[in-house]
């Protein structure tokens, strides 16, 4: 049996013509061309997702400040955000990775806002109502990555 078949392999002279060959790179080609920007966009969506997960943290220590200050939030910063919790960062490094740029808080309010690698920055503001606001802002010829269309992400 094995030797019918080498024998038919030996005599045969078949393959594949050029066109085929090139018809196949030609797909493989646009397959690439799709998925290539897809995966691209999939990086810059993680370095904004640890970006929001940063503003969650801030968010906790900010609330931590104000039990250690009865309820005020006047020493809110990135300085005494990271004091609380050393996760977060108060500077771009290298590699680059997500910052607190700014804190700040009054009596009864803060606001906190991260940079992402990506040059997206996520803001988490608390007004003296109570309630919560996430927005995001995307710079001019960036990526949107994690911000939502609308600039809300929360």
């Amino acid at each position: 049996m094995i030797l019918k078949l080498r024998e038919r392999m030996a005599t045969r002279e078949e393959g594949f013509t050029l066109i085929e060959l090139l018809v196949v790179m030609l797909i493989i080609g646009i397959l690439a061309a799709i998925a290539i920007p897809t995966f691209f966009n999939q990086r810059n969506k993680a370095s904004d997702s640890s970006a929001k997960e940063m503003a969650h943290t801030g968010q906790v220590a900010a609330e931590t400040i104000a039990t250690d200050n009865n309820g005020s939030y006047t020493t809110v910063s990135p300085v005494t955000l990271n004091a609380i919790d050393s996760s977060i960062l108060t500077a771009a490094g290298s590699p680059p990775h997500p910052f607190a740029s700014a804190a700040s808080g009054t009596a009864n309010s803060w606001t906190e806002t991260i940079t992402s690698p990506t040059g997206n920055t996520f803001t988490i503001a608390k007004s003296s109502t109570g309630a919560l606001s996430y927005t995001c802002t995307v710079p001019a010829g960036n990526d949107r990555g994690g911000c939502p269309t609308g600039g809300n992400w929360g």
